[in-house]
């Protein structure tokens, strides 16, 4: 029977608290960069937008149970 695959969040929770904050910090500069763009009609793809922000939620989600 095949495994199943792990959910973003548990592989984020895995993380040490110092990965955790780096990538909030990149996660966060890339929602800047893409909000930007779509200000400027640069922006193909919105959907990731809402990608950006959903990896933002769960990074602090996974930074405030520790």
């Amino acid at each position: 029977m095949p495994q199943k695959k792990q959910s973003p969040f548990r592989e984020i929770a895995a993380k040490p608290r110092v990965e955790l904050e780096k990538t909030l910090a990149e996660e966060r500069d890339r929602l800047w960069a893409l909000k930007s763009d779509l200000a400027q009609g640069k922006v193909k793809n919105v959907a990731a937008i809402t990608v950006a922000k959903r990896s933002i939620a769960r990074l602090l989600t996974a930074l405030n149970r520790e």
